[in-house]
């Protein structure tokens, strides 16, 4: 296991921030760590990267214990923070000159910020100041020095966050790629990437683990009703329980056009309810669960 952590307790004063949190994540996963704001996601990434030290519990980073080993399981890890903090007077290469030297890298250094910069597409910014740089390329000069000692597993906290759209879709495939190699952790509130880019999701919520699993793991296993879209020709003037008393809940998404959650399917019963009362059906569709509102029901029933 890249990351194994066990029963992490932190507490603020009387504030209790993480409760037993435990998860394991293997060798080249990549996976997205979700939750509310104040749920516990940067703390959890803080204790891993040995940034904070929890009150309880333990964390193992590529087999290295983060207590008794601290330094050599920081070896093994890159880290983002939220707020990437940068030396905007220096150079991009001068930064990852800087950057590189709390690593030790002897005749190794220059090709690794040669491979980082070819890596992360700094190619044509390394001679510039970095407060001359997009937060697009900032993002990347903060990855880069991540990479730059060749860690097993990077922690990105918020990696994203700030990007328009065109650079969020660069870092998104920058991730994918650096991924095929790496484990790599990061936390967003963006559900779309971690649609498109992990594996697994990890929600966290006021600091307990609350699912843990593939997208559709979690999905199937939060997902109570079935979801249709029906339109009808005309606006549908019946009790909907003569339809199906399956029928949990119904909103009228536009004139004549309804969705209808059920505990079972019922596309059946309301072709036959229309065709026995005349009504003619225009649509009739299942709607897959999207795993952005599950994440949503998910944190909505622990409130």
């Amino acid at each position: 296991m890249s990351i194994t952590i066990r029963n992490i307790d932190k507490n603020y004063g009387q504030q209790k921030v993480l409760n037993h949190v435990s998860f394991d994540i293997a060798d080249n996963e990549i996976v997205g760590f979700l939750g509310p704001n104040g749920a516990g996601k940067s703390t959890t990434m803080k204790i891993i990267t040995g940034f904070l030290s929890p009150d309880n519990g333990s964390v193992q980073i590529c087999g290295i214990d983060m207590q008794k080993n601290p330094l050599e399981a920081k070896l093994q890890i890159g880290y983002l923070p939220e707020h990437n903090p940068l030396y905007l007077d220096m150079y991009v290469k001068e930064y990852l000159e800087f950057a590189a030297g709390f690593f030790n890298l002897g005749k190794t250094k220059k090709s690794a910020i040669a491979d980082v910069i070819e890596q992360t597409g700094l190619e044509l910014e390394y001679k510039k100041r970095i407060r001359q740089l997009s937060k697009g390329y900032r993002q990347r000069v903060g990855l880069a020095q991540a990479l730059i000692h060749n860690p097993r597993v990077l922690i990105l906290d918020e990696p994203t966050t700030g990007l328009d759209p065109t650079q969020l879709i660069e870092i998104r495939e920058l991730i994918k790629n650096i991924g095929k190699e790496k484990t790599i952790l990061f936390s967003t509130h963006i559900l779309q990437e971690v649609e498109s880019l992990c594996q697994r999701a990890i929600v966290i919520n006021r600091g307990q683990i609350v699912a843990d699993g593939t997208l559709d793991e979690i999905t199937t296993a939060n997902v109570a009703c079935e979801m249709f879209l029906v339109e009808f020709d005309q606006a549908f003037a019946y009790d909907w329980k003569q339809v199906s008393d399956s029928i949990v809940h119904v909103q009228e998404i536009e004139k004549n056009t309804y969705r209808i959650s059920a505990n079972k399917d019922i596309r059946t019963e309301l072709f036959n309810f229309a065709q026995q009362n005349h009504l003619t059906l225009l649509t009739i569709t299942k709607e897959s669960q999207k795993f952005e509102n599950t994440f949503v029901d998910i944190i909505k029933h622990l409130q």
